[in-house]
């Protein structure tokens, strides 16, 4: 049996890409903090640097600790390249939140999200340390970014993209993904994309199906619309698969919540189209009775859902995406 070990992977302090070997792919440690007993936390990062010098993609994952279909993306884009025919560098970050991942849990240590509060603070809390010392040892050194996620505890979600369509740069990168739904977003302050856009580093959100789990057609299609990003600007010879007109452009998103508690019962499927007044949820009580009924709406298409049935006052019942007329 063959066995491998990390013991001779290099541990740095900060990501320089100038010092990765020119044609060749690269693994490192990078240390981010250190824990309670004052042992080092190391966050994984890949490196393919190709011999000639050009722009840097940056693909990060597991920004929450759930969030898993991202590293096999990451993974296997590392086992596709040619580092030969490689122009520029591409910077892989399989799992961001290494605390959380370990956790198997969506928030931080001190129950923080972590998207929600980037840059972080140099001097802060656990949580906006770790989220400032990711910015700046990892992600300032991009020219591109792909953020990787999946839908939360208790939801599913459709492969679809959050985006700046306003952005010519941005609006590029996303319909390269040839996801099922893109979604015009304007980078919201807290995000990992938003603090990108902040430091003028296009950045678009991948939301590549459900929490805790691989799923392999996600993953499969995550990785071809990388492979179509990387193509596009000559970072690779990827040859571009183009941009497919089932797509469905969204010009805006929101959550329908219930007001009441009960057991819940979301019944369109994800990426079906729902009409306005059409019924997408029933409520029942303990002994099953209806208690409510809730109708769409507007017009629009499903992004994702709740698949939990215990559902408090408040809770989620379907994101729902505003089509773009075209």
């Amino acid at each position: 049996m063959m066995t491998k070990s990390n013991s001779n992977i290099e541990i740095i302090n900060e990501l320089d890409i100038s010092k990765a070997p020119k044609g060749a792919i690269t693994r490192y440690w990078l240390e981010i903090v250190k824990d309670g007993m004052g042992v080092p936390v190391h966050i994984p990062i890949i490196i393919a640097r190709g011999n000639e010098d050009g722009q840097t993609v940056g693909i990060t994952a597991v920004v929450h600790g759930n969030e898993l279909n991202g590293i096999p993306v990451i993974q296997r884009l590392f086992k596709e390249i040619d580092i030969e025919e490689l122009k520029g560098t591409i910077v892989g970050v399989p799992i961001t939140n290494v605390p959380s991942f370990l956790r198997k849990k969506r928030r931080f240590l001190d129950g923080t999200d972590l998207n929600h509060i980037m840059p972080g603070k140099e001097k802060g809390t656990v949580s906006q340390v770790y989220a400032w010392r990711v910015i700046n040892k990892i992600v300032k050194h991009f020219d591109f970014l792909l953020d990787l996620h999946t839908a939360s505890n208790g939801r599913i979600n459709s492969y679809y993209i959050r985006a700046d369509m306003s952005d010519e740069v941005v609006r590029k990168m996303a319909l390269l993904q040839n996801a099922q739904i893109i979604v015009h977003n304007p980078p919201n302050d807290g995000t990992l994309r938003g603090t990108a856009d902040e430091l003028e580093i296009p950045a678009i959100t991948l939301e590549v199906g459900n929490p805790n789990l691989f799923q392999k057609g996600m993953i499969r299609d995550g990785l071809t619309g990388i492979h179509n990003l990387l193509g596009h600007f000559e970072i690779t010879d990827s040859e571009v698969e183009e941009h497919s007109s089932e797509t469905v452009i969204c010009k805006k998103s929101y959550w329908m919540y219930t007001d009441m508690g009960g057991l819940l019962a979301v019944h369109p499927k994800v990426t079906q189209l729902v009409k306005k007044g059409e019924i997408v949820a029933t409520l029942r009580d303990v002994f099953g009775d209806v208690v409510k009924e809730y109708e769409c709406p507007e017009d629009g298409i499903v992004i994702g859902k709740s698949v939990s049935p215990v559902n408090q006052a408040g809770g989620r019942i379907l994101h729902l995406g505003i089509v773009k007329k075209r």
